[in-house]
């Protein structure tokens, strides 16, 4: 099972540089056409913020330009939501975030949560967005779900993506706020199950970890990265679009690898933020 994993697409409704200068959709198609000689692609999966404001437009804007990636493979995607996302716009556009699930989670909050098998690997996508805030979290309602899923093995285990890490890096001040809220109740509800691995982005940049004794993935974003050498209490995002192959059933599995679009700006920084900026983010974004 190869998996192609892209996360923080920020697309815009209009396809135009942001306000940091940056076009979030010519960095998509860039990161695509890199990746346009990848062949053995068994499933798609995009971990959130796809909207940078949640518009139609752009929700619309991504399914074509990864929906016209992913047909030639013969790929279904997997979407899931992110912190800048809406889930009514995702939802008119992206449905549950699956083409033809199987199984969709039904919310008071019209979360979206739904469930897929390819090959036999089964595909989790939940909902770690709180509407208004930067960090996330799997509300109660979604983890009971879950835990019903996974209560039947499937025949390869399970993949599970969502957008907020529940693991951080002691080098970032903001990872350490802005992650997965209270990710033991995660850890609870996957222990003893079939999940193989979790993958998540939202931290723009490459991370791996534990969960219990289950590998979590933090995939780099595809409009930007950030840069983790600007000194302690600072946040600084450099010009790259990057993305994730995740290979599993092999002797090594899981392996990840990670793709970095030839950009002739990037490490141009797009944005940084000073120590005091970065407290006031947090203290206004923090939970």
């Amino acid at each position: 099972m190869r998996i192609l994993q892209l996360s923080d697409t920020h697309v815009e409704r209009t396809d135009a540089p942001n306000r940091n200068g940056v076009n979030a959709t010519e960095s998509l198609r860039l990161m695509l056409a890199e990746l346009r000689h990848l062949r053995d692609v068994d499933a798609v999966v995009v971990t959130g913020d796809i909207a940078d404001e949640g518009e139609v437009e752009a929700y619309t804007a991504v399914r074509e330009l990864v929906g016209e990636f992913a047909r030639p493979l013969g790929a279904p995607v997997f979407y899931t939501t992110g912190n800048h996302d809406e889930r009514e716009a995702f939802g008119k556009v992206l449905g549950s975030g699956h083409a033809e699930p199987e199984c969709v989670l039904e919310t008071d909050a019209a979360e979206r949560a739904a469930v897929s098998t390819v090959g036999g690997h089964r595909f989790v996508t939940l909902d770690s967005l709180v509407p208004g805030k930067v960090y996330g979290r799997i509300s109660p309602a979604q983890l009971d779900w879950l835990r019903e899923v996974l209560s039947t093995p499937a025949e390869h285990g399970t993949v599970l993506a969502f957008h907020h890490p529940p693991i951080s890096l002691g080098l970032s001040v903001t990872q350490q706020v802005f992650g997965l809220l209270d990710p033991g109740e995660l850890a609870a509800a996957i222990r003893g199950s079939d999940v193989r691995v979790v993958l998540t982005g939202h931290y723009h940049l490459q991370l791996f970890g534990m969960l219990e004794s289950v590998p979590v993935w933090v995939t780099p974003g595809v409009i930007n990265r950030t840069d983790l050498t600007a000194p302690y209490g600072t946040e600084r995002a450099v010009r790259g679009a990057s993305a994730s192959l995740v290979e599993l059933g092999g002797p090594a599995s899981p392996m990840f690898h990670t793709f970095h679009a030839r950009d002739p700006r990037a490490h141009e920084t797009v944005y940084q933020l000073d120590e005091e900026r970065t407290r006031a983010v947090v203290a206004e974004h923090g939970p």
